[in-house]
């Protein structure tokens, strides 16, 4: 076996065994200073977000969505506050659930985590609430939900924002 190939091998050995990589996990982003952003975690991950300081996890899946786990359950545990906002897709990006999602965050003591499946429902529901609760212009209001995830739901996010939904 070749040296590059035996060094590869073992970091990733070293990420699987130490949690840091797990395949088809999720990566998060930080969107704004203690606001975690991503897909859904599993449970190493949320137990790694506990250890940072998250207190509390907003879940914006549904509750027919699929987790692998019991994760409410996991984040009590834990110690940390859990929140549901269910956001099913295009039809939820309401002002109602934007100011909601503003609420949840405002209310948050210390760190916490925001996430859906993959992040695309976070992102678009970030960059409606920049714009309606924040008041960011709507072209500037795309990039913290781009940045936190925002993809597939961009036309409708943009069509609500009254831009060209391309």
């Amino acid at each position: 076996m070749s040296v590059p190939l035996l060094s590869r091998l073992l970091t990733c050995l070293a990420l699987v065994i130490t949690g840091s990589a797990v395949a088809g996990a999720p990566t998060f982003t930080e969107a704004r200073p203690d606001l975690y952003t991503g897909g859904q975690p599993n449970a190493a991950q949320l137990r790694e977000f506990a250890a940072k300081g998250v207190k509390v996890v907003i879940d914006l899946r549904r509750a027919d969505e699929d987790r692998g786990y019991n994760e409410a359950a996991m984040v009590n545990e834990l110690g940390l506050h859990y929140i549901s906002l269910p956001i099913g897709g295009a039809d939820d990006l309401t002002p109602a659930n934007a100011a909601a999602l503003e609420r949840a965050l405002g209310e948050a003591h210390g760190p916490l985590l925001l996430h859906c499946a993959s992040g695309n429902r976070v992102g678009a529901l970030l960059a409606l609430a920049a714009a309606e609760q924040a008041g960011l212009a709507p072209q500037a209001a795309l990039d913290p939900g781009k940045r936190a995830g925002l993809k597939s739901l961009e036309p409708a996010v943009r069509e609500r924002l009254g831009l060209d939904p391309r």
